[in-house]
């Protein structure tokens, strides 16, 4: 993603242990559609939770990853 290469998560039911832990597991077992940017150091830098039935932004992403990446 414009040339940014980060490691990337993926969670739902039946796991989900990581979505229940930022807030973002619904009680029918589904994710919310969430973006969540975590430096080297364990810090959450970006979070974004949108409509389940819309894509985020990608371009926003980009941005906020191209800043990590300069830091």
């Amino acid at each position: 993603m414009g040339g940014i290469s980060y490691p990337l998560s993926s969670d739902f039911w039946p796991h989900g242990n990581v979505a229940d832990m930022f807030g973002v597991l619904r009680s029918d077992g589904v994710s919310e559609r969430a973006l969540f940017i975590i430096d080297k150091a364990g810090i959450v830098r970006y979070a974004h939770v949108s409509d389940i039935n819309k894509r985020p932004d990608l371009q926003d992403l980009i941005e906020e990853l191209g800043m990590l990446d300069s830091k």
